[in-house]
């Protein structure tokens, strides 16, 4: 589920999403949006309270994706080599992470060196939260440090997943014209 979709041109703002798995009330990229109330307010008809997240992932630590971590209170904040909580700071991989039944995390470099992406098991399929595609269309990002581990990365997350979300657009179903 989307809580903000992001763009880019007009200003810029990450597409925020939201994964409920169990007791796990997820965020990814918190980053910025018009308004902080474009989250808060989508959080608040889903019945989620901000002190409510227990996790937020952040695909990398750009501050278009991470501006907004704050919100979250209670939440562990996981990124491409920890797990931080308070002042707690538990070094892991992100590679293969299990944060809860349905939801995996994997290293994606090429936009940085650090990308992660989210993977969601859905009874619709496979959801991939990631930054290895800025819009639908994208077929190369300009800002990316290392194009050929980006293209590999979209070729890894385009074997598993049903359903792609951006960092700066909406959810697409990946097909034959997919950028990869």
């Amino acid at each position: 589920m989307l809580l903000n979709t992001g763009y880019l041109g007009r200003g810029v703002a990450s597409t925020v999403g939201f994964v409920r798995d169990g007791d796990t009330l997820l965020v990814t990229d918190p980053g910025m949006v018009g308004d902080r109330e474009l989250i808060l307010a989508r959080l608040r008809q889903l019945g989620v309270a901000p002190e409510a997240v227990t996790d937020v992932v952040f695909s990398h630590h750009h501050p278009d994706h991470t501006l907004n971590a704050a919100l979250f209170p209670n939440a562990r904040f996981h990124d491409h080599w920890a797990i931080y909580q308070g002042d707690r700071w538990e070094d892991r991989d992100a590679e293969g992470w299990q944060l809860s039944p349905s939801v995996r995390l994997i290293r994606t470099p090429g936009h940085t060196p650090q990308d992660i992406t989210t993977l969601v098991g859905t009874a619709d399929g496979v959801v991939a939260f990631t930054h290895l595609w800025t819009t639908p269309t994208s077929a190369d990002d300009p800002y990316a440090t290392d194009m050929d581990a980006l293209h590999t990365g979209r070729e890894r997350v385009l074997a598993v997943a049903d359903v792609v979300v951006p960092g700066h657009g909406p959810a697409f179903v990946p097909d034959g014209n997919t950028p990869r």
